[in-house]
């Protein structure tokens, strides 16, 4: 039986590293907290929060899956070190030497990773590599972070901006979409790239500056102007990549809740001791497939809900990932079993070089037929697309109201079964719907 894992201090998910290693890194990480006091945000705001698994420094064991990989491909590291995020983010995986030592990479990915065109750029934690299949290149976690030349390939529908977020930028790092909610861009840092991040136009591009105090304040003075703002998602980048205090200060002035992927060694007793003095907190994780449900994973949630945090999972439908029922069904099931619930099934965005990544829209509505009625309620999705342009999300259902009559609507479940429930005026209202 495996040993409980304690997991360390801090952070994970997609992220670019530019050079920086060692001391400067440590002090871009440490000078985040703005020296100039803030007045407070507006009151009434609610709490949400969006994550992924990673961060922070801790003396307990990894898992014996992490410790062997640790052992042959970084063996000068110590378990302590494997699991402080700030080890993970100094030793990322950057380039095709590093990476060819641990995968047996295939043409089309050395190809990729060489030419370095104007895809986001290649970073992997050590954490995240050690789950990546070596001899497969179509393995579905390694596909989600190593590149290939199909990124390269721009097709008529894909943009760099797709949900059209700079429009609704009235100070640079917000977005201000929906009339009572911002999303607050607080970094463009993340740990490890995703190759179909929706914001791959930013993350990683400047690392350097990993928090910018100035556009901080802009964005919280716009905030304290604009009343109608009572729900603030913090996002990026990765938010959890900010020490403790950092995110200590932003929840204390906004009163909500960051949207994030992280390591598991990120979510530690004190990150969750942080988070708890602002209740009510809500923490969307971002899971794409059963596999990165580890055991240090399953630790960090269990952390987190114990911590009184509800759990949402947000998932992006990605052809050769997670694109059929089978494989859909285990990644919510095994988070049900997280405390985790299924929150947003997202079709992919239509950023530029995503074409290999999306699939038909009906792949997504076959998904949610093959989910709803055949598993718990609690474990299915809303299928959603955010509509290209800025059009927000608009939720997606299988044909399940098939006509009307004059007293009835015509109802399909799960069995493909019809029936009927009274409704005299079906007959004009449901023209619409149907």
């Amino acid at each position: 039986m495996e040993e409980n894992v304690c997991l360390s201090q801090e952070a994970e998910p997609p992220g670019q590293r530019t050079g920086m290693t060692g001391l400067a890194l440590d002090e871009l990480i440490q000078n985040t907290l703005p020296s100039s006091p803030v007045a407070p945000a507006t009151t009434g705001i609610t709490s949400r929060v969006f994550i992924m698994p990673s961060r922070g420094a801790s003396t307990c064991k990894p898992s014996p899956r992490s410790q062997a990989f640790r052992k042959q491909f970084f063996p000068e590291a110590t378990a302590a070190e494997w699991n402080d995020w700030r080890w993970q983010v100094r030793n990322r995986i950057t380039g095709v030497e590093m990476l060819s030592r641990i995968l047996w990479l295939s043409a089309e990915e050395e190809a990729a990773i060489n030419t370095r065109g104007g895809a986001i750029p290649l970073n992997i934690t050590p954490y995240y590599a050690s789950m990546l299949d070596p001899m497969e290149p179509d393995q579905p976690l390694r596909r989600m972070v190593v590149p290939v030349t199909a990124e390269f390939e721009r097709s008529w529908d894909e943009s760099d901006d797709p949900l059209g977020e700079d429009h609704d930028t009235p100070v640079p790092g917000l977005v201000h979409r929906y009339p009572d909610r911002v999303l607050f861009l607080v970094t463009g840092f993340c740990s490890t790239h995703c190759r179909y991040c929706t914001r791959s136009r930013m993350v990683g591009r400047h690392e350097e500056i990993h928090a910018d105090r100035e556009r901080w304040e802009r964005a919280i003075a716009y905030i304290e102007s604009t009343p109608t703002v009572r729900d603030i998602l913090l996002s990026g980048g990765d938010p959890l990549t900010l020490p403790d205090e950092t995110l200590d200060w932003l929840l204390s002035r906004l009163r909500a809740i960051p949207h994030v992927e992280v390591l598991p060694q990120r979510i530690t007793a004190s990150l969750c001791h942080v988070l708890k003095r602002h209740h009510p907190l809500w923490m969307s994780i971002h899971f794409a497939h059963p596999d990165e449900l580890t055991f240090e994973v399953s630790q960090a949630c269990n952390r987190l809900a114990d911590a009184g945090i509800p759990l949402g999972s947000q998932t992006v439908l990605l052809a050769g990932v997670n694109d059929n029922v089978e494989t859909m069904k285990r990644l919510v099931h095994d988070l049900v079993m997280n405390r985790v619930r299924p929150y947003y099934l997202y079709q992919c965005d239509p950023i530029t070089g995503s074409a290999h990544f999306r699939t038909p829209v009906s792949k997504g509505l076959e998904i949610i037929e093959g989910l709803r009625g055949h598993t718990t309620g609690y474990a299915v999705p809303t299928y959603v697309i955010d509509a290209p342009g800025g059009g927000g999300k608009i939720p997606l259902l299988p044909g399940y109201v098939v006509g009307h009559d004059e007293k009835h609507i015509l109802l399909r479940n799960y069995q493909g079964r019809t029936f009927q429930y009274p409704d005299p005026a079906a007959a004009t209202e449901c023209e619409g719907w149907v």
